[in-house]
């Protein structure tokens, strides 16, 4: 049987919580239980889980784009609420991994694709944040490498108002399967 993987994509406080750097805030906030209610359901079911967050030092060349956030180490990197307790509590099983990026792209210069190969996983599945910059680039960093992919509408949240057009856009590019 082939198996599926769940990229829970920068679900970090700097991009969640309230007083994060780069916050979603509610929008964010809001899609944490049914993202962590997922990732349950793929872990029992066998499936693979990786948590994709950004990992930038103090003096990334991003910052020139974006205000500092997910600096490595700090509180504003560690998954938001529920979730950092459900990884807290999953971390050190075998299907459960965390690939820390430096792109918008959780594929773009990490080893997940191998990764995710080598565990027999043939579709991708997206949550997280934020719906029309990373989640729409990882959607796209994964059909390049040749997965089969997904996004769940309940899972995904921005702080634009290009969302619904980002998944729409994943559909047409990329053959999203669109899960409501």
């Amino acid at each position: 049987m082939a198996k599926e993987a769940l990229l829970i994509v920068d679900m970090s406080n700097d991009f969640v919580a309230d007083n994060g750097t780069l916050t979603v805030g509610k929008p964010g906030q809001e899609v944490v239980p049914y993202i962590t209610e997922l990732a349950t359901n793929f872990l029992e079911e066998e499936h693979v889980v990786v948590v994709a967050m950004d990992a930038h030092q103090p003096d990334d060349p991003h910052f020139e784009l974006w205000p500092p956030h997910n600096i490595v180490g700090t509180e504003g990197q560690k998954l938001y609420g529920e979730l950092q307790q459900w990884f807290e509590k999953n971390e050190n099983r075998e299907n459960v991994l965390y690939i820390p990026k430096t792109n918008y792209n959780a594929f773009f210069k990490t080893d997940l694709a191998e990764t995710l190969r080598g565990r027999g996983v043939e579709k991708v599945h997206t949550v997280g944040v934020c719906t029309d910059i990373c989640d729409f680039l990882t959607v796209a960093g994964a059909d390049a490498e040749g997965f089969k992919t997904a996004i769940h509408k309940q899972g995904v949240a921005t702080f634009t108002d290009l969302g619904e057009t980002s998944i729409n856009h994943m559909k047409t590019c990329f053959h999203t399967e669109i899960i409501e």
